[in-house]
């Protein structure tokens, strides 16, 4: 929920009114205090730098979205929800600046963890399965469309209609080998 500047601030406030309540010998208040720095800690482990990443990134603020997600310095501490939402973060911001190869990595990985919505895992599983046509590797594209087609049911029309255009993008292809591809982006 802070960046990790607020953070330090809030932990730097609580830590003096430690020092001062130890002072004073008011030992409930101080052991109040040790405890907000001790979820404070807590929180940046578990929770991290996402919130504000995610309000960056949902501006098109892609720079700023990328300095909120480098403050995490081990996303697999993340908690669970948590680390789905950064790698699909992630993913995005790899799509924006055209690394594809890193953002299919991400969004394999936040399709392993559990997103916000359904419609959120099917993203995932699309835009894994939209790179792997690009860089001609159709047999992973058609199984990430298989996992995105069981949730069929439960996702916008408008996801609906991705998938269908991925689909037919795989029928007109289906004489060309992976080495194709592969072969055509190495030029």
């Amino acid at each position: 929920m802070f960046s990790n500047r607020i953070r330090i601030f809030i932990a730097f406030i609580f830590l003096l009114s430690l020092g001062v309540l130890m002072y004073f010998r008011v030992y409930e208040l101080a052991a109040v205090a040790a405890m907000m720095i001790i979820l404070l800690i807590w929180d940046y482990f578990r929770q991290g730098t996402l919130i504000v990443a995610s309000r960056h990134f949902h501006v098109k603020d892609y720079d700023k979205t990328a300095a909120s997600l480098k403050e995490i310095m081990k996303p697999e501490w993340l908690s669970k929800n948590r680390r789905g939402y950064y790698e699909f973060i992630y993913g995005g911001l790899c799509l924006q600046r055209q690394e594809f190869e890193e953002a299919e990595k991400h969004y394999e990985i936040a399709a392993q963890y559990p997103l916000r919505s359904v419609n959120d895992h099917v993203a995932a599983l699309v835009s894994v399965a939209n790179i792997s046509i690009r860089r001609g590797n159709l047999e992973k594209a058609q199984a990430y469309l298989q996992l995105a087609e069981k949730h069929k049911e439960k996702i916008t029309a408008k996801m609906k209609e991705v998938i269908n255009r991925l689909q037919q993008e795989l029928k007109k292809e289906p004489g060309k080998k992976s080495q194709d591809f592969k072969s055509q982006d190495s030029r």
